[in-house]
């Protein structure tokens, strides 16, 4: 197998690179042969504050290794922050290859007791943040006849968890925002993936731990490293992917998953219509064994990590 750096030459951008799962992608995008800007405003985890030191700490660590990289504080929920992102990118290195869409927070309460304030802001970040920064750099993908998009979407909105509404509805809006890049601009060479990521961060550590079940849960994520979803991540930023589009993968320590997307299951049709009394008596009846179940991630992915 070539020992070639698979993204040499490359520039990729990282946002919420200072820390966590985003830390260990913008250090291994590095030693892959990557410029890398490490983008991260510094934010505690529901989003409050912001602090350079995080995104430096990350540029330092690269330069100390050898590697090419430089850091950005813009906010990736507004249009003109994320042009500024990607700016940073063109503007240092010459150019974009790649955007990894990493940063999130996370501001977890059941939906009944949720306020706006808390769906707004987790949306804002995790979907438009994702669609601002990915319509950036689309411009610079589209002249240069290539680049790939990689988007971090959640167990929370594939599967489903427990008081996330507003996390779950904006990584679902993730996988539609990436399927539908990958549609438009398929013709200009540019790819576009999803990535369900299972390991142990700021975000996950948020977690209540109230009950044996959501310590297990907790506890399951601790064994996971966030090193271990850089790989799947630099594979999809470069050449070696080529082809590879409008795809949803999840890593989960030295799992690799692809995950399903909807599709009918099963169908029933009747020349003269339907009525909700017919529904009752004949769709129901046919449909009910193949209704999918109130799972959460941890039903569907319930044995413990290899």
């Amino acid at each position: 197998m070539s020992n070639v750096r698979s993204l040499n030459g490359k520039t990729v951008v990282v946002t919420g690179a200072g820390r966590g799962i985003g830390r260990e992608i913008a250090l291994l995008a590095a030693s892959e042969g990557a410029n890398v800007v490490v983008n991260d405003l510094g934010a505690a985890p529901d989003g409050s504050g912001a602090e350079a030191a995080p995104a430096n700490e990350v540029v330092a660590e690269i330069i100390a290794k050898g590697g090419k990289a430089v850091a950005n504080g813009d906010d990736v929920s507004t249009s003109q922050s994320a042009e500024r992102i990607i700016a940073t990118a063109v503007d240092t290195f010459g150019r974009v290859d790649a955007v990894v869409n990493n940063a999130g927070i996370l501001r977890d309460v059941i939906f009944h007791r949720m306020s706006d304030d808390e769906f707004e802001r987790v949306v804002r970040v995790h979907l438009f943040g994702t669609y601002h920064v990915s319509r950036a750099a689309a411009p610079h993908f589209r002249a240069q006849g290539g680049g790939s998009f990689v988007h971090f979407t959640s167990a929370s909105g594939v599967i489903g968890n427990l008081a996330q509404a507003n996390y779950a509805a904006a990584k679902m809006g993730v996988v539609g925002l990436s399927k539908s890049i990958a549609l438009d601009m398929s013709r200009f060479g540019v790819r576009s993936n999803c990535i369900v990521p299972f390991a142990w961060s700021r975000l996950i550590g948020t977690l209540p731990e109230e009950t044996e079940e959501q310590r297990k849960r907790v506890e399951r994520f601790k064994s996971m490293g966030p090193e271990k979803i850089a790989p799947l991540v630099a594979f999809l930023c470069g050449d070696l992917a080529d082809g590879v589009t409008g795809q949803i993968f999840a890593a989960r320590r030295n799992e690799v998953f692809l995950m399903s997307q909807p599709r009918p299951l099963r169908s029933v049709q009747r020349e003269e219509g339907w009525t909700p009394q017919l529904l009752a008596e004949r769709m129901l009846p046919a449909f009910r064994p193949d209704f999918y179940p109130l799972d959460m991630s941890a039903d569907v992915f319930s044995w413990d990590p290899i």
